[in-house]
């Protein structure tokens, strides 16, 4: 009834803004926003809800529950490929990184084996038009912070072995190779001379070799550059936003941006910048108000983490996460022109061929745009997007064209490496004298 209320809606109002568009361009017959995103393939590089598959056993083919994505949302959204974020919280798991990443990324296997009807688990592009064409749910996974590798290129050839097909180089906290933008500016924190340390780099050249994607959202500035230097094959950003608009350090400058879009070396088509929803990336107003509440919200976590403690019990990341979000509640929600305001920023800076979604669902307390509350809601970006002028084909790349781009000319570097006679020795073997 959901599906049919929203698709009916969509209907109605969706050609009218269209048309008043086309009109207003000059652009001839009107097309219908529903349409274009129905024909998409529409590619999200980014979401928490493996947090939720493994810690309260919650099953895709269920309710949301207060969550944001599940089978039902993702169809009505028409969302084709969910990048699974694999995260390991560095202070909850410290010591068993990598016993948590094999249970996350188990999570994601363990419901594409469950549905295999609605959801298959997806390597390359070809995979997510394989899936696409079967009118399934393409699954693939992101780690979510280098601690996971535990300094091991063995674990991290192993995760690309499991399927993972991006690594964002650092979480909020710098892992002694790379430089996180969360504690750049925490002096109790040891951090790397130029960004990347030579392991840094030698983790770049063998992700590049694999055939996993650089991601270089949460890395502080200096180890943004230095990973864009390094990198042979184009970078992407997973989920951040624009600092322009929204002061964060977790957003892209400018300059980044461009970065971004010339990365990859001089054949290269470049990387592409995946929007973040959360509300405090997207909205100065909101974030101001949130770093205003930081420190009651920060008092709160450790009241409750020592709670369980007390009980001899480990609190969860989606009790924290809930915690939070009784705090967040009380901050009025950002219009949706904010989040399509921080897509055309970086369509204009970057490039069109150089921005996409990377929600963050399930990893933000709900903290999203008005009118973004699952996958469902995917629908309103595009009537958004067209609504201001764009094209059925500018839409098409930034719901998951551009991403494609960049899966398969990383998928062509892998390759090209792997085909190299000689072995490229380790920088920080080569060069044992340099810290």
């Amino acid at each position: 009834m959901r599906q049919n209320s929203l698709a009916a809606l969509l209907l109605t109002v969706l050609p009218l803004a269209a048309q008043t568009t086309a009109q207003k361009n000059g652009a001839g017959p009107s097309v219908n926003p529903l349409a274009v995103h129905r024909n998409a393939i529409v590619i999200d590089t980014h979401a928490d809800t493996t947090q939720r598959l493994l810690d309260e056993n919650y099953d895709l083919d269920g309710p949301l529950r207060g969550g944001n994505l599940n089978f039902e949302s993702a169809k009505e959204g028409n969302l084709g490929a969910e990048f699974f974020s694999i995260w390991v919280e560095p202070d909850l798991y410290k010591g068993h990184y990598a016993r948590r990443t094999l249970e996350l990324i188990d999570a994601v296997y363990q419901q594409a084996a469950k549905h295999p009807d609605k959801m298959r688990m997806a390597f390359t592009a070809d995979d997510i038009l394989a899936a696409h064409r079967e009118h399934k749910l393409a699954a693939l996974m992101g780690i979510e912070g280098g601690h996971s590798i535990e300094d091991s290129l063995a674990l991290l050839r192993d995760y690309y072995r499991l399927g993972v097909r991006y690594m964002t180089l650092t979480w909020s906290n710098s892992n002694g190779w790379a430089d996180s933008s969360g504690d750049i500016n925490n002096p109790a924190v040891n951090h790397t001379q130029d960004g990347l340390t030579d392991f840094g780099k030698d983790v770049v050249y063998e992700m590049n070799r694999l055939g996993m994607m650089v991601d270089i959202s949460h890395v502080a500035d200096k180890t943004f550059y230095r990973a864009v230097i390094t990198s042979r094959a184009p970078v992407i950003a997973s989920h951040s936003s624009a600092r322009a608009l929204c002061n964060a350090p977790r957003n892209m400058t400018d300059d980044m941006l461009r970065a971004v879009a010339r990365s990859g070396g001089p054949d290269s088509k470049g990387g592409v910048v995946m929007v973040n929803y959360y509300a405090a990336f997207i909205s100065q107003k909101y974030r101001d108000a949130m770093l205003a509440m930081e420190p009651e919200i920060a008092k709160a976590k450790e009241a409750l983490k020592e709670q369980y403690a007390k009980e001899g019990k480990q609190v969860t990341y989606g009790e924290l996460d809930k915690l939070e979000q009784q705090y967040l509640d009380r901050i009025p929600r950002p219009p949706l022109s904010d989040l399509i305001d921080h897509i055309d920023h970086i369509a204009k800076v970057a490039g069109i061929d150089h921005v996409g979604l990377g929600s963050d669902f399930d990893g933000v307390s709900n903290q999203l745009p008005e009118g973004i509350n699952s996958a469902a809601d995917l629908p309103k970006i595009t009537q958004a997007l067209m609504a201001r002028g764009y094209s059925a084909a500018d839409c098409d790349k930034i719901l998951g064209g551009n991403l494609l781009r960049v899966m398969r000319e990383v998928e062509a570097t892998a390759k090209r490496l792997q085909s190299e006679p000689d072995i490229r020795p380790r920088i920080s073997e080569q060069q044992p004298f340099k810290k």
